[in-house]
């Protein structure tokens, strides 16, 4: 069983005032021309913090991390002889990122305005087409330069991102879960997969009610903090060190398929994930545990059913999310249990009468 192991950014940092250290990384590597590249609302929240001296060609990107954004980006780059990029945003600004320098071999640094997803550890993206539907992932050699986390930031970020990211990060157990139990005689990297999900699962139950009810008011606290770095840092950790053992199985692909339904847009990522989890539990016929998270999800707000993510049409959605979960790309066939459209139809319409008892 061949790994590859790729733990962590080359440089990792989360305090008050990181980002005062930035001019320095870029000149302790002979970075002099890089491109700033973020989202509107990004660049807002992060403005008032980023560094006054450092000269660097601005770019908002377009909305998506598709296939033509990166290589309208890499395009750039190239064109005006750029040798970096620094990253300020969500998951789609820093996958863009990474996929961009991928493609044109310049170092990136990340500066995640959002708790919602572990992309700023991850050398890794998720490429959608220009309409936001999920296509793949594309797995990197290299990771980031650095990953510098300003809490200050991600406390006035809006709460609804921190619980998608507690929702995607949940699923970092339950999936890593369902991959490892099929391995006999674990390495060593898949043991401190293993242990980094199970502290996902742990910090989260434990603080992310907390962490919420400190976003709601932009407070920064010990337990905003912590589970902050737990999807950051930890929920990243699950794949660098576990691969293909610790990065997708089910939930994800119930993302993937739920991105199909045009009433799940709304939604973000962890959100949809977060439901994933759920119908991954009713297909490895664990009810109860779908039972032991139910009160952990009403009380942050995570979606729990179809009709929690606003979709009504539940027959005719559960066998769209079913063929679409089921596509030969999709990682819920890593999982070791029968399925078919049919079986997987019915775990999601039993979900939904189970949740309504």
């Amino acid at each position: 069983m061949k790994l590859e192991v790729r733990g962590a950014p080359n440089y990792y940092a989360c305090e008050s005032g990181i980002l005062d250290t930035l001019p320095d990384i870029l000149a302790n590597h002979g970075l002099r021309k890089p491109l700033l590249l973020t989202g509107k609302n990004s660049w807002n929240a992060a403005k008032s913090l980023f560094p006054k001296g450092i000269v660097a060609r601005h770019e908002t990107y377009c909305g998506e991390c598709s296939i033509e954004e990166i290589e309208r980006i890499g395009g750039l780059i190239k064109n005006k002889g750029l040798d970096a990029i620094i990253a300020i945003g969500g998951g789609k600004v820093l996958d863009l990122a990474k996929a961009a320098g991928n493609l044109v071999s310049v170092p990136f640094l990340l500066i995640p305005t959002l708790a919602a997803t572990c992309a700023a550890w991850t050398p890794l993206s998720v490429i959608y087409d220009n309409d936001g539907r999920f296509l793949y992932y594309s797995i990197f050699k290299g990771s980031a330069l650095a990953v510098l986390v300003e809490p200050a930031i991600l406390a006035t970020s809006p709460p609804a991102y921190l619980r998608a990211g507690i929702g995607d990060t949940l699923a970092k157990w339950y999936e890593a879960d369902a991959l490892l139990r099929q391995v006999e005689n674990w390495t060593v990297p898949m043991q401190i997969a293993r242990e980094a999900a199970l502290l996902c699962k742990t910090n989260l139950l434990a603080f992310g009610q907390q962490a919420l009810e400190a976003a709601a008011t932009a407070t920064i606290t010990p337990e905003l903090v912590k589970v902050c770095e737990t999807i950051i840092m930890a929920g990243g950790m699950v794949g660098g060190f576990g691969d293909r053992f610790g990065r997708i199985a089910g939930a994800h692909s119930i993302h993937n398929a739920l991105t199909h339904l045009p009433e799940s847009h709304q939604h973000l990522h962890g959100d949809k994930v977060a439901y994933g989890i759920l119908v991954q539990l009713m297909l490895e016929d664990r009810k109860e545990e779908v039972l032991e998270l139910l009160p952990f999800y009403k009380k942050t707000g995570l979606p729990y059913s179809l009709k929690s993510l606003g979709i009504l049409s539940t027959e005719s959605a559960a066998k769209v999310i079913a063929a679409n979960a089921l596509a030969s790309n999709e990682s819920i066939h890593f999982m070791d249990i029968p399925l078919t459209q049919e079986i997987l139809a019915n775990s999601i319409l039993e979900l939904e009468m189970m949740l309504q008892e």
